[in-house]
């Protein structure tokens, strides 16, 4: 059962990220506007790193490929787009404790790993043996 265990978490806490990139693919123009509005410039150019850093991190966590790199960038995201979107306290404090928590379970990952469940194991199990 322990084994399904990281598996499960690295769904549940890659989904947001994964869900938020391709809501930003299908509707870029309420990204960018809301971008602006925050004071971001160049928000259109910005807007395509944002994207790859969303899904592709969110995907490297999800399959557990380079899942400690794929978190570290996801909380190199989070940083400074929970300082710059989500300090309008007390309307924005739930997502500013959303965030912080989802840092918390990236920094799991990036200390324990992926689990067994995952390409980084299945990769490494193939070139031991």
């Amino acid at each position: 059962m322990e084994k399904y265990i990281p598996l499960l978490a690295r769904i549940f806490l890659s989904a947001i990220f994964i869900k938020s990139g391709i809501e930003k693919i299908l509707d870029p123009a309420n990204t960018q506007d809301y971008m602006t509005a925050k004071g971001i410039p160049l928000a259109g150019v910005l807007l395509i790193p944002t994207i790859i850093v969303l899904v592709g991190g969110g995907l490297s966590v999800l399959l557990g490929y380079k899942a400690r790199w794929g978190a570290l960038l996801l909380i190199g995201f989070l940083i400074p787009a929970t300082l710059i979107f989500h300090t309008d306290f007390p309307n924005q404090e739930v997502n500013f404790m959303k965030n912080i928590g989802l840092m918390g379970g990236l920094l799991m990952v990036v200390a324990f790993g992926a689990g067994e469940l995952s390409l980084d194991r299945r990769n490494s199990s193939s070139v031991n043996h």
